[in-house]
């Protein structure tokens, strides 16, 4: 099928879109290329590629992207708590209003046939009892106007009408790894930026627990779900990630400790987190087969690496965050 994949150009989008071009889909990517659009250079004269520059709050563009597509994977946002803090209307037109509009419109679609959004991990907030692992029928507990935003998404989703395309929403576990459009400010690519460039990493709050996934398995589960037979799909929440990957910070640091022994590290206490919790990501892998690829230390390798290689000539510059 045509699948429409909003924020295209993004961290995760430009994986995504050559993941789907790979497995024989048709792409229509949609991005307003507020950091750039080289994460499409390598897809952009691909046959079954094809782009529309426009926002998603814009509905003439929504509409003209939509064309021909038979399902929507919604990526597009601002993405994570300080860039929300900093334009809290903006997050909520792009995040809430325009992602309401969008599903709306595909809803409305002939033809349409799945509709995928992306939300977040972060919806559970901070568990009160550091034994329980979150699941999807755990409380969410929004702290931040980002998961606030995502967790009146999810509901009005999943309350909207149980006809037509089949709506599914994926929690992401905290991403991390090398992508087409490179971000330095997530924490395991921040941390391993630092060390990589010779400079110590102040740890804040090493005990606060989260789970992490690559960047290339959280697109992979996209993937996964429009491939997926659509009764195992619909209305349905799957967090995103491996059980196995739920790490606190010290842990981050540690197996950057392995991989470069010479680093320096301090780390600074810190008694209170928005976030800390873990959660048990079993329901994608026993309901669509789903298992990651890579694990944090493959993801501190790899970011190590591509730093002190100098194919990114100024790993600080401000177009590899979201901030």
């Amino acid at each position: 099928m045509r699948i429409l994949v909003t924020g295209a150009a993004g961290y995760i989008g430009s994986v995504l879109v050559r993941q789907l071009l790979t497995a024989g889909h048709g792409v229509t990517g949609l991005d307003n290329l507020s950091f750039g659009g080289e994460g499409l250079l390598g897809v952009f004269v691909h046959p079954e590629f094809r782009f529309v520059r426009g926002d998603v709050r814009d509905a003439a563009a929504v509409d003209r992207a939509l064309e021909d597509c038979a399902g929507v994977i919604h990526l597009a946002a601002i993405v994570g708590d300080p860039a929300c803090r900093a334009e809290p209307e903006l997050a909520r037109a792009v995040n809430l209003d325009a992602a309401l509009a969008l599903h709306k419109a595909a809803l409305a679609r002939p033809g349409m046939e799945r509709f995928v959004f992306a939300s977040t991990c972060s919806n559970y907030g901070r568990s009160d009892d550091g034994d329980v692992v979150m699941n999807e029928s755990s409380p969410l507990r929004p702290l931040s106007l980002y998961a606030k935003t995502k967790v009146e998404v999810e509901r009005a989703m999943l309350a909207a009408p149980d006809a037509g395309p089949a709506t599914t929403i994926l929690r992401f576990a905290t991403v991390y790894g090398v992508s087409p459009r490179m971000r330095f400010d997530l924490t395991v690519n921040d941390f391993t930026r630092e060390v990589a460039l010779g400079e110590e990493l102040h740890v804040f709050g090493e005990q606060f627990w989260r789970p992490y996934c690559h960047v290339e398995d959280l697109a992979r589960a996209c993937g996964a779900v429009i491939d997926a037979r659509e009764d195992c799909v619909r209305s349905q929440v799957f967090g995103v990630g491996d059980t196995d990957e739920n790490y606190q910070k010290r842990a981050i640091a540690e197996e950057i400790l392995r991989q470069v022994p010479d680093a320096r590290i301090r780390r600074v206490q810190r008694d209170e987190d928005p976030r800390d919790y873990r959660v048990d990501f079993s329901k994608i892998r026993d309901a669509l087969g789903f298992r990651i690829t890579r694990r944090m230390p493959d993801g501190v390798r790899e970011v190590r690496e591509l730093v002190q290689s100098g194919v990114i000539s100024d790993p600080r510059a401000p177009i590899y965050s979201n901030t």
